[in-house]
């Protein structure tokens, strides 16, 4: 079997070496997708300005992105879960850096809106191959390393974006901003295909999985009965409803928070590009930190469940502090708190995405995975239907608060309904 052969002591180093470059080259296709999801974010005042749109009107784009996003998490979950991670990271990159660089042509709220949707069909099947392949290269032991720096790049994404974005559109316009943005992706495609010739050349196959050996017998992991019980699992359950609340709380701060700076602290687009990449620097360290922190509770004899659990409850309280806000008093201190929010926020996000990979069937790792991420979506597009109107009623002071309860409810469901396992 290839899984034995590839497992062998005497190849070890050469697997390790060959997992963590497959990782970094996932690392940078998640900096790429989350940095052409947030130019949106970040142009939002000129492009509200250029095509005339209120703020109900822009809460209406972002939501044609997150449900065509929605149901691309489910379909890419399964189209990574019978392609491979291979196949998918290509796929799902050149539809999104297609979309991308299509906003540059919009013309109003509908073909906005049609952008972001295209947008959405690309991206939502990315993160689903990406798990994937660190569930099929990491054992569950290191698995939430290799996760957490996937997810660190969604903040260094959204870390670049600012100063990117903004100098482009101060520029040039922001046109030439999406344009340019929605090219970077394609410059992945050379890398990735060079770095599989090589696995195929040193390991047999271009789709190896050292930490997953597939069965060749039984019902426990080959069909319908094993994802059922999944799906209808306490501990699976509870960790998608978690992280609908918590995902719908990490969309707000996506889609809003340099629109609020804007228009409630005074700040302009260039100091939108001098100051908000520091939040995201905030989130990308705990990325790293969560990943660690747990992966050292484990290695000192918490054993799985208990150290995963402990940082997911304390990242999540941590972050339910960035409800306060809108009622500091000045602006440094405003983004002091958001850079502790999104810092926790990523630090729990590491764990949780990693716990799913742990309760989920290592044949339906990319599907499972996939549903709790449309379940996260769902929630954004929750979110957004009504933070729009809140904002354009009554300000930001709202939907700040409403963020901290729910990372405050996603705490309590990790307390109340999950317990996980070691494979």
């Amino acid at each position: 079997m290839v899984h034995e052969k590839i497992t062998a002591p005497s190849t070890e180093a050469k697997v390790r070496n060959l997992a963590w470059s497959v990782m970094a080259l996932l690392f940078l296709g998640s900096v790429v997708n989350y940095l052409d999801r947030a130019v949106l974010g970040v142009l939002m005042p000129s492009i509200r300005h250029d095509l005339g749109l209120t703020n109900t009107g822009y809460a209406m784009a972002v939501n044609a992105f997150l449900v065509t996003y929605t149901l691309s998490y489910i379909a890419g979950g399964r189209v990574a879960d019978l392609l491979g991670c291979r196949r998918t990271f290509s796929l799902t990159l050149l539809v999104w850096s297609a979309a991308a660089t299509l906003h540059a042509a919009a013309r109003g709220i509908w073909s906005l809106a049609a952008c972001r949707a295209l947008l959405g069909i690309g991206e939502g099947g990315y993160y689903p191959a990406a798990i994937r392949g660190a569930a099929e290269w990491f054992p569950p032991a290191q698995r939430a390393k290799a996760i957490g720096l996937v997810l660190s790049a969604l903040s260094v994404g959204s870390l670049l974006t600012p100063p990117v974005s903004a100098w482009l559109a101060l520029a040039y316009g922001w046109r030439i901003a999406f344009l340019a943005t929605g090219a970077f992706g394609l410059l992945l495609i050379p890398p990735w295909l060079a770095l599989h010739n090589r696995i195929r050349r040193e390991l047999g196959s271009a789709d190896p999985a050292p930490a997953i050996a597939v069965p060749t017998s039984g019902d426990q992991d080959s069909g319908g009965p094993a994802l059922q019980t999944a799906l209808r699992s306490r501990s699976y359950v509870c960790l998608l409803l978690a992280r609908a609340c918590s995902d719908s709380a990490w969309y707000f701060y996506l889609f809003w928070m340099p629109g609020y700076f804007q228009d409630v602290r005074g700040l302009g687009l260039a100091a939108i590009g001098q100051w908000l990449w520091i939040p995201f620097l905030a989130a990308g360290l705990g990325a790293l930190f969560g990943a660690w922190l747990s992966s050292e509770l484990i290695a000192r004899g918490w054993g799985l469940d208990r150290g995963r659990r402990s940082v997911l409850v304390a990242s999540a309280a941590v972050s339910a502090a960035g409800a306060a806000t809108c009622v500091v008093p000045g602006f440094a201190a405003a983004l002091g708190l958001v850079s502790v929010a999104l810092f926790a926020h990523t630090s729990w996000s590491s764990n949780l995405h990693t716990a799913i990979t742990e309760v989920a069937p290592p044949r339906h790792v990319a599907v499972l995975y996939g549903i709790t991420g449309a379940a996260g979506t769902l929630g954004g597009v929750a979110m957004q239907s009504v933070v729009g109107p809140l904002v354009d009623r009554f300000g930001y002071d709202l939907p700040f608060l409403l963020t901290g309860g729910l990372y405050l409810t996603a705490a309590g469901l990790i307390i109340r309904g999950v317990r996980l396992r070691q494979d």
